[in-house]
């Protein structure tokens, strides 16, 4: 018979590690930690198990932990006591992700600190920049407070400012901020390719961010459009970000694959709560092999063309990295 014997690559565990075409390892995870301006708490998220609000005396044991199973970059939200219309909380010295930041800093001075770069969690009626009179989020006057927060976060030691708030020009703003606060060394990870997606509803719950009034169709994405991200990924290529996020990242492979054909900086998959949510609610339920099917959806991320990946099974993952079946 004539035909090709792809088999004879797939015969063993050896023979199939030394042809696999596509790696995992712990230096692409970055670890998303929900930080609470409240003492004592270690609230689990209802809709994400065995993810927690931590107040910061419960911090260091999280770092420890991420810190032990190799992780070595973590990415801070806040949860403040108090919000207002402008989301003050976010660019204050004494935020929460500040102090969460020199804490890190202090503790584990190796991981690097990534600073989400947004109001919605900071503002009383729960969107990414300030509203006018009639509940409309006012893009050109959100921009500065964006600057404000950016160098406030590189000001407390963050590594890397990770702006997530969707604002038309806000690459352009933040890099000015930066450069002119003297934080010209501390690259951008830009959240420009973000959709307006279901993903997101547990995250909502854990980052108390959930809009008041309305939704953030206006200025995130939409689902349906491809073209339109890669106008998003020029834009802010020209503006001077260092690395680009898609988010979120299981329906959206192809549009990872995308930027990584067009373009030559980093590209991250943001691997979000509700892709979590759904995967841990069938595994608890016994429905799905938990650990193989993380696995296979990290390496689909990297397959379409991720550098790293933004998830909340980044501690589960290295304890799988661990056991050598990978």
């Amino acid at each position: 018979m004539n035909f090709d014997r792809h088999r004879r690559l797939r015969s063993s565990a050896v023979m199939r590690d030394m042809v696999r075409e596509t790696a995992l390892s712990k230096k692409d995870l970055i670890y998303p930690i929900f930080v609470i301006e409240q003492e004592n708490i270690r609230n689990e998220v209802p809709s994400m198990p065995g993810i927690y609000q931590l107040s910061l005396n419960m911090l260091h044991e999280e770092l420890r932990a991420a810190y032990e199973a190799g992780i070595r970059a973590v990415m801070f939200f806040g949860i403040p006591d108090e919000k207002d219309a402008c989301g003050t909380g976010a660019f204050i010295d004494d935020g929460i992700i500040q102090k969460a930041t020199r804490l890190s800093k202090e503790l584990y001075p190796e991981i690097l600190v990534l600073a989400d770069t947004c109001l919605c969690e900071y503002t009383d009626h729960g969107h990414c920049g300030v509203l006018d009179d009639h509940g409309h989020v006012l893009n050109d006057e959100t921009l500065p407070l964006l600057v404000k927060t950016a160098v406030s976060q590189a000001k407390a030691g963050a590594d890397i400012i990770a702006p997530s708030n969707m604002m038309d020009g806000f690459v352009q703003a933040i890099r000015g901020g930066l450069d002119e606060a003297g934080f010209s060394h501390i690259p951008i990870m830009s959240y420009g390719i973000k959709y307006a997606s279901a993903f997101y509803g547990p995250f909502r719950d854990a980052a108390e961010s959930t809009p008041g009034q309305g939704d953030r169709k206006g200025y995130q994405m939409d689902p349906a459009n491809r073209l339109e991200a890669m106008r998003e990924l020029e834009s802010d290529l020209a503006e001077g970000c260092d690395m680009m996020i898609v988010k979120p990242a299981l329906s959206y492979l192809d549009i990872i694959r995308d930027v990584r054909n067009n373009s030559n900086v980093p590209v991250i998959a943001y691997n979000v709560s509700g892709e979590y949510a759904m995967t841990k609610a069938a595994a608890l339920n016994g429905w799905i092999d938990e650990e193989r099917i993380v696995m296979e959806q990290m390496i689909s991320m990297k397959r379409a063309g991720a550098d790293m990946i933004i998830t909340y099974f980044a501690k589960d993952i290295c304890h799988y990295l661990d056991k050598g079946a990978y």
